[in-house]
């Protein structure tokens, strides 16, 4: 089998995410600016239980399509913010009160970093103008 790039990853994450009609659905390519990952994916959902069957679709359509799990996974059950963390994408899923306090888009988007998740084409788009 041929090696899964972090972009396939990104991607899978992102279907995973639009399955379970998460919201505003972007990646950031920060893979320049830090060693920490490749792509960061940010989501919203509405409420604690939808940010939990989000954080458990992406677990469970990565493995199933993929054959990858995740290192490490926090703040799940809480549904407030969860974090998916697979080495090279890291998927933070955030309540829409959350996400704007943290705004992790205005400290990690610069140039064309910015790419949102289109549904109809299953495929990252760049946003480079938007902020």
């Amino acid at each position: 089998m041929s090696e899964i790039t972090s972009k396939t990853l990104a991607i899978e994450v992102c279907k995973a995410l639009a399955d379970k009609r998460g919201k505003d659905i972007i990646a950031l390519y920060v893979r320049e600016k830090t060693d920490l990952c490749d792509y960061f994916i940010i989501a919203s959902g509405s409420n604690a239980p939808q940010i939990r069957a989000m954080g458990e679709r992406v677990e469970e359509l990565v493995e199933k399509n993929l054959g990858v799990v995740p290192t490490r996974t926090e703040g799940v059950r809480d549904g407030r913010w969860a974090v998916v963390d697979y080495g090279d994408v890291i998927v933070h899923i955030f309540n829409d009160e959350t996400r704007l306090f943290y705004h992790l888009e205005r400290l990690w988007t610069d140039g064309g970093n910015l790419e949102r998740f289109d549904e109809a084409s299953g495929e990252l788009k760049s946003a480079t103008n938007e902020q």
